[in-house]
């Protein structure tokens, strides 16, 4: 997996980061039980403090997105969420209206904005389905 830090986009590096390694295992680029990089290997090669990686580190397992353990490192946890269905619609709603303030910002019309999300949705689907058919899936 390749993180890669934009420092001039205005999101923190630790929220980028997050993103990233959430990006990647939504799309099967990362796949539970896989390790993520040690944190001081990976702030060397980000160029960025080992605080950040593990801030990032950190919020990712509080999200129940990876687990650590103690002297192996930090590995994806399984899709099956430790959070209630509720919490996982929240922070779902938080990342909605985030697209929905930056939509309304581009002046993008809500029909404009469906349309983008069914997109998506299919683009997602088919990438999806692309690396469950690829003779390297188990």
């Amino acid at each position: 997996m390749i993180l890669q830090i934009d420092f001039k986009s205005g999101t923190p590096v630790y929220l980028q980061l997050v993103e990233q390694v959430r990006h990647a295992a939504a799309s099967g680029g990362l796949r539970a039980g896989e390790s993520l990089p040690s944190i001081r290997p990976l702030a060397e090669e980000l160029r960025v403090n080992r605080n950040t990686i593990a801030k990032a580190y950190a919020e990712l397992e509080s999200q129940g997105v990876i687990e650590t353990i103690p002297g192996k490192g930090c590995f994806l946890r399984e899709v099956s969420s430790p959070l209630t269905k509720t919490a996982r619609n929240d922070l779902l709603v938080q990342e909605i209206d985030r697209a929905i303030v930056a939509a309304h910002h581009l002046q993008i019309t809500d029909a404009e904005l469906l349309a983008l999300l069914k997109k998506r949705l299919d683009a997602f689907d088919r990438k999806n389905q692309a690396a469950n058919d690829s003779p390297n899936h188990p």
